[in-house]
């Protein structure tokens, strides 16, 4: 059996350190938003035969240095071009630079995303996080109230809580500084990758929380706490590892073949997945056992 509980201190260090980095880079570069959330123009065209690949309309447009400029291929030889701008003089020279490389290419609707609506995207999608961290503590907590002994059960939802949190702060850390130094912008696909994260990080730590009140009731009174915690760490291990590498996989196939449109939602959850697992084995449980130690000195 591995002594997981006596890797603590190292986990520990480890994720402050990363979550402390994370929380840095979001004040000094913060988030680099795209049009989701600063507004901007979305172009819908069609090609005379099949749509350009991406790289080709981007030549095409790159004297005009859009700001968040992202192209998508739709349906019926069409393209999606967004930016940041709304300025109709500067739409009119985007679809003549298209026009002069493409001839016969028709325009098929010009779309304004408001300011002021992104504003209110960018609000909502932290309203939608916030109530989805706690309802899940609230549902925990309510959920092992069957064992608050040695440890109260609205702690088994705190440390989740706070599993959850390392995960996201960790997550939208790497995409500040990707945003500074590559250029990835966030828009409603991240908030959705981030929520993703959420369900999948707190599915991984209730598993091993269940087999630890499996354990805590069925077991000897003699067995110390901490025993059990790693007791259930351990028969839990290496289901929850098949589980999260499956997702990995999966997750790789898609942001090695998926296209443009999807590759920073499937690096999000990639990153998300990654540190979920491994919050939900060193994090989530060894908080448990920090507060019973505390409690017990």
């Amino acid at each position: 059996m591995i002594n997981i509980i006596s890797k603590t201190k190292y986990a520990y260090i480890f994720s402050i350190t990363l979550t402390a980095l994370s929380v840095l880079s979001l004040f000094v570069w913060g988030l680099k938003f795209g049009i989701d959330f600063t507004g901007g123009t979305l172009l819908e065209v069609r090609f005379p035969e099949s749509a350009p690949n991406v790289s080709e309309a981007e030549d095409a447009l790159r004297d005009l240095n859009l700001g968040s400029l992202t192209l998508q291929p739709a349906q019926n030889q069409g393209m999606l071009v967004r930016y940041a701008s709304e300025d109709d003089a500067l739409n009119q020279k985007v679809f003549e630079a298209l026009e002069g490389k493409y001839a016969g290419i028709q325009r098929l609707r010009v779309d304004f995303i408001n300011s002021t609506v992104s504003q209110d995207l960018k609000k909502n999608s932290l309203w939608a996080i916030f109530f989805a961290v706690a309802g899940i503590m609230v549902y925990i907590a309510w959920a092992f109230r069957k064992v608050s002994r040695p440890v109260e059960s609205w702690k088994y939802g705190a440390g989740a809580v706070i599993a959850l949190i390392h995960d996201i702060l960790i997550t939208v850390g790497v995409f500040s500084v990707l945003g500074r130094f590559y250029g990835v912008e966030v828009g409603i696909p991240f908030v959705a990758a981030l929520l993703t994260i959420l369900g999948f990080s707190v599915h991984d730590t209730i598993v091993v929380y269940d087999r630890t009140r499996e354990n805590l009731l069925r077991g000897s009174a003699k067995e110390k706490f901490p025993e059990v915690v790693n007791r259930s760490l351990n028969e839990t291990l290496v289901r929850s590892i098949n589980t999260s590498l499956t997702v990995i996989i999966t997750l790789l196939a898609v942001y090695i073949f998926g296209g443009e449109s999807i590759k920073d939602f499937s690096l999000a959850l990639l990153i998300g997945v990654t540190f979920g697992t491994y919050s939900s084995i060193f994090i989530a449980s060894a908080l448990l056992v920090t507060s019973y130690n505390l409690q017990s000195r």
